[in-house]
């Protein structure tokens, strides 16, 4: 198992992720990707599952984890960020309300390491 850091987080999100004693999660394992944003936000995506992983140029001013019709946003930061490309959609939960997960875009401290580790071994 490999843990990728996301970035530090913004400040507001910082004070949100400490009243619930909860950390960002981003960890790859011989089997899955798992990403959480404390208790808000929670997916676990099979390595078979993943299509593609690559660096994304821009950065997102949004911060959290948000999304619609399967393509969701993980982040404590508007950037570095990385598009994760998923099929089958992977079920996963917001706020304990299940959801399908096609499509993750993470802020990702080290994205080259990231890439390294996913991209070795994508599905």
């Amino acid at each position: 198992m490999t843990r990728h850091a996301m970035p530090r987080p913004h400040p507001l999100v910082g004070v949100l992720l400490a009243v619930t004693f909860s950390r960002p999660r981003v960890e790859v394992t011989d089997s899955a990707l798992l990403v959480s944003l404390g208790w808000s936000f929670r997916v676990a995506v099979p390595r078979a599952a993943i299509q593609e992983v690559a660096s994304v140029p821009w950065r997102r001013l949004s911060i959290g984890a948000h999304g619609w019709r399967g393509r969701w946003l993980v982040n404590t930061t508007g950037g570095p960020l990385v598009r994760v490309r998923i099929d089958p959609a992977t079920p996963g939960r917001i706020l304990g309300v299940p959801i399908r997960v096609r499509e993750l875009l993470l802020s990702i401290d080290d994205v080259d390491a990231f890439l390294t580790d996913l991209g070795s071994n994508p599905g």
